[in-house]
């Protein structure tokens, strides 16, 4: 990289997007300081830690690892220097929240149907799960092949031409070059349509959609270009970082220490003053001043609470009109026992899901037939719980803004408890020890999320890619933005991109 020696950088947030330009910019030679709000590193994905139970507070997924293999090689460096991975088997299963019948009597398990509903394990054997399909509908099993192929090709020229290329221009569009790249890619229309015209089983349209969640979208809202995360899930693989996604979080945290980088956690920002060369950052520790300042707060928090009014890139009615990705209602729960009916990833879907999506994006209320996701790591991980019991948390997306009451809590968690031992025969509510909740108030509060967002803004086709708020600040030079509301987008390996991205906006306009 070019040399920023001798320029000094405060990053406010140490989400995993700050951590990520840290890195870069201290690669680069400036003196870099991150300023985090909360009593620990990584933002979204943070640690809860009780009475010998682990959890990750937030993402949980290991996907992409190409990703993470790049950004740790920029430094010489490897995963494996930092964190062990496991592959996981399966990679998630489903349960379906019927007792319909397959065309087929044996599942992939050699089992049938169970009695409280119809369940799918997604293995790291393509011809297994092409079989499934196949009990389905005829022919699925050779659509899955020709849907995962074209999953590859988007992958693979999306994220070189389109990903790590910030195109954040309309004439950067235009370029015959690129329409070359473009060819052939699914750039318009919905996933809906997209999968729709390969699969006709609800069901099967289900599994090929359910990686939206981690977009923050619907199937009718969400561009067709995301099939490529079909190739992440199915062709990549899902993985599991030896004692979670917190141990990512630190391999990134002590890479960037290696390469100069100070952290001071517990030191909410309050105030950006100043411009380039002469900036002032208000904390409630007292100031820290730097001659640039990349933040990795919320962008609308960034803008509405950091900056003065003529500062801001964007008024409030803009941050009003955007189209938000869900919030959601967590539980984390230390149960005693095993609980041998969920996979390390389980989801939970009932057989029609527009009415939950619906209830998020058009008509905003609690879901009350929800869709819902269980993360189990003590079926991988034997450290994160003690010996005799299991950690798992429950995510049921909800929409943000909506209220939020200790009563509305009371009443989900008895709803989507019981749900649990409906739809996959286990039934927690007799062996919980531990029990914590966190939901939309919470992410307002401890995240400064618009709204309580859960992710950020939504991947709608008019917030993808150059429709998405830029890198560098519209009004105060000097001033940039990393995180999921910037380019690419939302998740860990996006955000991990987004810092290079922001380093490189750095790098040419100081370098």
């Amino acid at each position: 990289m070019e040399s920023l020696a001798g320029e000094s950088v405060v990053v406010i947030g140490g989400g995993i997007g700050g951590l990520s330009t840290a890195c870069y910019l201290a690669d680069a030679g400036a003196d870099v300081r991150v300023v985090e709000k909360n009593e620990q590193l990584g933002g979204r994905a943070s640690r809860l830690e009780r009475d010998g139970f682990r959890f990750d507070m937030g993402p949980s997924w290991y996907l992409m690892p190409d990703v993470f293999e790049r950004f740790f090689a920029e430094f010489d460096r490897t995963p494996s220097d930092y964190y062990e991975l496991s592959h996981l088997d399966p990679h998630y299963r489903i349960f379906f929240k019927d007792s319909a019948e397959r065309s087929s009597a044996d599942d992939a398990s050699g089992q049938g149907p169970r009695a409280h509903g119809d369940r799918v394990d997604v293995t790291p054997d393509l011809e297994r799960t092409k079989a499934v399909f196949e009990e389905y509908e005829a022919g699925a099993g050779e659509a899955l092949e020709r849907y995962l192929e074209k999953s590859r090709e988007n992958y693979e020229v999306g994220m070189e031409h389109f990903v790590y290329e910030d195109r954040t221009r309309l004439r950067d569009y235009i370029d015959p070059d690129v329409a070359r790249q473009a060819r052939g890619l699914s750039l318009l229309g919905s996933m809906q349509g997209h999968v729709e015209s390969y699969f006709d089983h609800p069901k099967l349209q289900q599994i090929m959609q359910y990686t939206l969640v981690f977009l923050g979208g619907s199937p009718t809202n969400t561009p067709a270009l995301y099939n490529l995360m079909s190739h992440v899930d199915f062709n990549l693989g899902v993985w599991y970082p030896d004692g979670g996604i917190g141990a990512v979080i630190d391999g990134v945290a002590e890479l960037g220490a290696e390469l100069g980088v100070e952290y001071d956690t517990g030191r909410p920002a309050t105030e950006i003053k100043g411009r380039t060369g002469g900036f002032e950052v208000e904390t409630e520790r007292g100031p820290v001043r730097s001659d640039l300042v990349v933040s990795n707060a919320d962008y609308a928090h960034t803008e509405q609470e950091l900056l003065t009014p003529e500062r801001r890139g964007y008024d409030a009615d803009y941050w009003d009109e955007r189209t938000y990705a869900p919030s959601a209602f967590l539980l984390y729960l230390g149960v005693e026992g095993d609980v041998d009916e969920l996979a390390h990833h389980t989801l939970v879907l009932p057989t029609d899901w527009e009415d939950h999506f619906d209830q998020i994006f058009e008509e905003p209320q609690w879901p009350d037939d929800p869709a819902y996701y269980c993360c189990v790591p003590s079926e991988t991980d034997d450290d994160v719980a003690p010996e005799g019991h299991s950690a798992l948390f429950v995510l049921v997306p909800v929409a943000p803004g909506l209220e939020d009451t200790p009563g509305v809590r009371d009443r989900y968690r008895d709803l989507i408890l019981a749900d649990i031992a409906s739809n996959t025969g286990t039934d927690l509510r007799d062996r919980i020890v531990l029990e914590e909740r966190f939901s939309i108030d919470d992410f307002a509060s401890r995240y400064n999320s618009y709204g309580g967002t859960a992710l950020g803004l939504a991947h709608t086709l008019r917030q993808t890619s150059l429709f998405r708020p830029p890198h560098r600040s519209k009004e105060v030079d000097g001033l940039y933005f990393v995180g999921g509301d910037t380019t690419p987008g939302i998740g860990m390996p996006m955000c991990l991109i987004s810092g290079e991205l922001t380093a490189e906006k750095v790098l040419e306009d100081h370098g």
